[in-house]
């Protein structure tokens, strides 16, 4: 089933809720307003707060939305059922499709949506590592991003527009590849039986990546919040948060390395989320594109992927709309 217009799509993550509007056929994605997770009982709360604002906004020109994608921070499997992985939202899709009214509402992974938007992406929406030479348009892309956790996925050209692979390689097992990394990972087993990815390389894992630098290290430092780290290291004010976000940029180097192997990305590997925008010239500066390069007989293979950054956080929305546009194709 089709659904008319407008539509309303949203990105749900595990700390914020971003809403927009698609007025029409062939329109932008407008009217983005973020709201925190913590502030509403679920979705269709928050999803109300939004609407009634934007309804005071535009006055007569509202119009109640007929069709919704909501991108969330989660795995799903198909069912009623939605539990956000890092955080207190948990709902029915039937309930609040009703509850909103709405036609149509599709629900999907929040990097199946980030990865419908990649074909879609224009120059000031990136910021490309220097190096390759572009991509050929229809090869596999890719795209990582450490938020709140860290996510994962895949789109590829198909008969009829581009199809997302979506998945949870956030939580494929993380690999050291020198004697530091080995050490890191060696202190964190000592707390976790399984070190993913998203163990380190995300909102929630920074603080222990943090832990594990300073044990290490053989310091002895106060607890710092994500935010903390980002700022002190960023400011050099603090070696060990330095160290850190050099420790956090290598690895994901080698992760995203390891994920461009997987989906054989050669369209591109992609960085989204939150944290890394948030690094500026320190990312560029780091060692990702040598740890992302750095595998071995493979080298030449990944030498010629680019690597992306994602600087527009609003991204996942415009994949979100083109989810339900391909739904009602």
């Amino acid at each position: 089933m089709s659904a008319g217009f407008p539509w309303l799509v949203a990105d749900i993550g595990g700390s914020n809720a971003r809403f927009g509007w698609v007025a029409a056929a062939g329109a932008v994605v407008e009217h983005v307003q973020v709201l925190a997770v913590a502030d509403h009982a679920g979705p269709a709360a928050a999803a109300r707060a939004y609407l009634a604002a934007l309804a005071q906004r535009l006055g007569a020109a509202y119009a109640a939305p007929h069709g919704a994608a909501f991108a969330v921070a989660t795995a799903l499997d198909g069912g009623d059922r939605v539990e956000l992985t890092n955080g207190h939202w948990s709902f029915s899709r039937d309930a609040v499709q009703g509850e909103l009214g709405l036609d149509v509402l599709l629900v999907l992974n929040d990097f199946e949506a980030l990865a419908l938007s990649l074909p879609r992406l224009h120059g000031h929406q990136l910021r490309r590592w220097p190096g390759p030479a572009e991509a050929a348009p229809d090869a596999v892309l890719a795209v990582i991003g450490p938020g709140t956790g860290l996510g994962v996925a895949g789109v590829v050209r198909a008969a009829h527009g581009w199809l997302a692979l979506p998945g949870e390689g956030g939580h494929a097992t993380l690999a050291p590849a020198d004697a530091f990394e080995s050490e890191l990972l060696n202190h964190v087993r000592r707390d976790y039986e399984h070190v993913s990815a998203e163990r380190l390389l995300s909102g929630i894992g920074l603080p222990l990546l943090h832990r594990a630098v300073v044990a290490v290290q053989g310091a002895s430092a106060e607890p710092l919040s994500a935010e903390a780290i980002v700022e002190q290291g960023l400011a050099g004010v603090d070696p060990l948060a330095v160290r850190t976000l050099d420790a956090f940029c290598a690895l994901l180097g080698g992760f995203a390395g390891n994920v461009a192997l997987t989906l054989g990305a050669r369209g591109g590997v992609y960085i989204g989320g939150g944290i890394v925008p948030r690094l500026g010239e320190r990312f560029f500066a780091s060692r990702f594109r040598e740890r992302f390069e750095a595998k071995g007989r493979f080298r030449g293979y990944l030498q010629a992927i680019p690597t992306l950054l994602i600087t527009d956080t609003m991204a996942a929305l415009d994949g979100a709309a083109q989810a339900i546009e391909q739904h009602g194709a």
